[in-house]
């Protein structure tokens, strides 16, 4: 099965890198992330050898970043009329949306490892916990699995790009800031529960 995997991750890689989608979303978010933690959050000013303010607005982030990398996956195929092409070749469906979920989460790896030297660099000045760093790093890498698994399932119902992206846009602020609702809105108990 891994054999069968290879080609779409490749295939999938080429045309994040081939387009500029990759690049720009890369250097986004590690700029962002960068300017968020010195000058926004002011990290030296803080004193506490913590990078809460890095990973506390990773998920705000990846509201934009995750349906800018799965826009393309299953919209532009049925657009540009490869999907057909894609489905006679001798791949099952399932190592199809398999090798799109991986190539979008290697995309994914790479932004998170190019934020890696932060901390390394920031240990000089604090003693981190470096258990707490670790464990934050693999949450990230995590909610944004679940972001690319929402952007891939809207894009390979959605009929076109933009939309895609938009509707992946709008489910994943709905999923990320649904909890505070109830601090807005008095809910009954049953529903706040729900929320949270």
């Amino acid at each position: 099965m891994l054999n069968n995997i290879l080609p779409v991750i490749r295939k999938e890689l080429r045309s994040y890198f081939n387009s500029p989608i990759a690049y720009v979303v890369t250097v986004t978010f590690v700029l962002f992330c960068s300017i968020w933690v010195f000058y926004l959050q002011t990290f030296f000013a803080a004193n506490t050898a913590s990078l809460r303010s890095l990973f506390g607005i990773v998920p705000l982030t990846f509201i934009i970043i995750m349906p800018a990398i799965t826009m393309r996956s299953w919209a532009e195929e049925k657009k540009m009329g490869t999907m057909e092409v894609l489905l006679t070749l001798p791949f099952r469906e399932s190592t199809l949306v398999l090798g799109k979920f991986l190539a979008a989460a290697l995309l994914l790896l790479i932004m998170v490892a190019l934020t890696l030297p932060l901390p390394l660099l920031l240990a000089r000045f604090g003693d981190f916990d470096w258990g707490e760093v670790a464990g934050q790093y693999i949450g990230v890498l995590l909610l944004g699995c679940a972001g690319i698994s929402v952007g891939l399932f809207v894009s390979s119902l959605a009929t076109n790009q933009v939309s895609s992206f938009l509707i992946s846009l709008f489910v994943l602020l709905v999923f990320t800031l649904i909890s505070q609702v109830n601090l807005v809105f008095s809910l009954p108990i049953l529903l706040a529960s729900v929320a949270d």
